[in-house]
């Protein structure tokens, strides 16, 4: 599984997206709780984090975003490993979640090691109500 930890896994953060439900009713069967996310990437603490065999983490990110889109929230983007989720709000705007796939790269990769799946809101209003403007172009030459 190829890992891409960028500077957006620092706003995986634990916060109001996430924190509506107790942690028991976020776990997913074939998941297990691991509020220490690994000791990996400084999560710990952080991010609301759960582990299963890495074979299985594919189909647990799945079942993941088939639940989140349950409650509301649509996949909006992403790379490898990665999902970006939006909700709108009631108000205008919207909230941002994302969700990192990973695993400690320092260990084999087999299917039974250990991977993880990292959720976290994106701070601020992911989508905005305004139109963004376009650039002006440049005078011809």
């Amino acid at each position: 599984m190829k890992i891409v930890m960028m500077a957006a896994a620092a706003a995986l953060m634990a916060g109001p997206a996430m924190a509506q439900e107790s942690p028991e009713t976020l776990v997913l069967p074939g998941a297990t709780l691991a509020p220490d996310c690994g000791n990996l990437y400084g999560l710990a603490g952080r991010a609301f984090c759960v582990s299963a065999p890495l074979a299985g983490i594919g189909a647990l990110a799945d079942a993941y975003i088939a639940d989140l889109r349950t409650k509301g929230w649509l996949p909006a983007g992403g790379e490898d490993n990665r999902v970006v989720f939006v909700r709108r709000r009631d108000g205008g705007g919207c909230d941002g979640l994302q969700m990192q796939a990973f695993y400690d790269t320092s260990r084999p990769a087999g299917p039974d090691a250990i991977g993880y799946l990292g959720f976290g809101p994106i701070p601020g209003n992911v989508c905005s109500d305004q139109p963004t403007p376009l650039p002006t172009p440049a005078p011809a030459q």
